[in-house]
């Protein structure tokens, strides 16, 4: 007979899978040692999700479910680029501190390679893909963003930096080269991380590459216009 389960300890199995997974990857992860730490029998732990990989794909809902609730607050309201991307780089470095497993399962499931990680990519990826399009879309739209790149790839962008953030805050090799690169840990310079890639990304996202321009031999340009 199948012992039901609690919410609680639903939740402390889930957490213990999404640790797993995220530490020693889909493959390496016990199931016993899983259902160990969440303090049940592995038999109750395959009777309620089947297989390992049914597992996977339950904390890997649980995970996404997470990021897309902060991702669907912090965009909930509408603004203008900066605040936006203000709001999105706050939101996600709180994410990784709070959240740090689901991030580094995402992590670990992005570098398993192979037709399976190829699967998840829409899942995991699509609805911020579609967010950060929209956004992008609507800015060039409203003149706020620069129109000389494809919203897609400019979409893109956006995203690879603040996946960097993300990963930066709790994965140990990411860190570790954030550290290499800044001198110090991500949390303990969070304002700076903050403001210094608002500033790159209102540069970098706003001025056509027209109003650029660059500095020439015996000549100091004044600052671009931005219209």
């Amino acid at each position: 007979m199948l012992k039901k389960l609690s919410e609680a300890q639903l939740e402390r199995l889930l957490e213990a899978g999404v640790e797993a997974f995220s530490l020693h990857g889909p493959a390496g992860a016990s199931m016993r040692s899983i259902a160990d730490r969440a303090g049940v029998s592995v038999g109750v732990l395959y009777k309620y999700y089947g297989d390992k990989e049914g597992f996977l794909r339950a904390c890997l809902d649980r995970s996404l479910a997470a990021l897309d609730e902060v991702l669907a607050s912090v965009t909930a309201e509408e603004a203008g680029f900066r605040a936006y991307a203000r709001r999105l780089i706050r939101a996600l470095l709180q994410f990784s501190r709070e959240h740090g497993g689901y991030v580094r399962l995402y992590c670990a499931l992005a570098a398993s390679g192979g037709a399976e990680a190829q699967g998840l990519a829409e899942e995991i990826e699509g609805a911020a893909a579609r967010l950060y399009r929209r956004a992008v879309a609507a800015g060039q739209a409203a003149g706020d963003l620069r129109r000389d790149v494809d919203p897609g790839l400019l979409a893109f962008f956006f995203d690879s930096l603040l996946m960097m953030v993300q990963f930066s805050g709790c994965c140990g090799y990411y860190r570790e080269r954030f550290r290499l690169y800044c001198g110090a840990a991500p949390e303990d310079q969070e304002d700076r991380l903050e403001e210094e890639l608002l500033r790159f990304l209102e540069s970098a996202f706003t001025f056509e590459a027209s109003e650029i321009v660059h500095k020439t031999q015996g000549r100091e340009p004044s600052a671009p216009q931005h219209v």
